[in-house]
């Protein structure tokens, strides 16, 4: 297995992008389902959001045991949003998660960590810039959610996706500014797995 590869894991294709220490980071090839990141539009935090309460439960254990037994539960950082100043809450530990702003623009998908410490202004300054070269490795069949908080706590970043009929060049980019909490987003799963 290398970074890159698709694979098929528990009924999904799921892409490599990373390999550390006999394990694989890897997130579903395309939006699996689509759920709103907390039930209701108040403050909340991955920590503390529904969408994180159901991939660790219901979804988790949709599983077969055999499969669950080569899912690493890990500890996942939050920080905050770098543009809103926005709280990203406390450590988790996670076993089935989203990425983050900084795992999605600077780790996994290209290296845009230049846009990420410049700010947007004008037009950008909600998404980032719609002419990052690393946004097409980001883009998925529709709209995903990042663990990560938006402009406040009753948001959530995301990844824009584009729809077939579309032709814009809003696809992939970054919406850090985040989409309310409550309302439905895609969910492309994310997790490390014992080689």
């Amino acid at each position: 297995m290398r970074t890159g590869d698709l694979i098929i894991f528990h009924k999904h294709n799921w892409r490599v992008l990373d390999i550390r220490d006999d394990m694989a980071l890897i997130i579903s090839e395309k939006v699996i389902e689509q759920q709103a990141y907390h039930h209701s539009c108040v403050d909340a935090t991955w920590a503390d959001c529904g969408l994180r309460t159901y991939l660790n439960g219901e979804f988790y254990d949709g599983f077969k045991a055999a499969d669950k037994s080569r899912i690493v539960t890990v500890l996942n950082v939050n920080p905050d949003n770098p543009w809103y100043g926005a709280k990203g809450g406390e450590d988790t530990e996670d076993s089935i998660f989203l990425l983050s702003i900084e795992e999605v623009v600077c780790k996994y998908f290209g290296d845009s960590s230049a846009i990420l410490r410049n700010p947007g202004k004008g037009k950008y300054k909600y998404w980032f810039n719609k002419h990052d070269e690393n946004n097409a490795k980001r883009l998925a069949n529709v709209s995903w959610w990042l663990r990560s908080p938006g402009r406040n706590n009753r948001a959530a970043a995301y990844i824009h996706g584009l729809a077939a009929n579309q032709s814009d060049s809003s696809g992939g980019c970054v919406g850090i500014n985040g989409n309310s909490i409550s309302s439905v987003g895609g969910v492309r799963p994310a997790l490390w797995l014992k080689l």
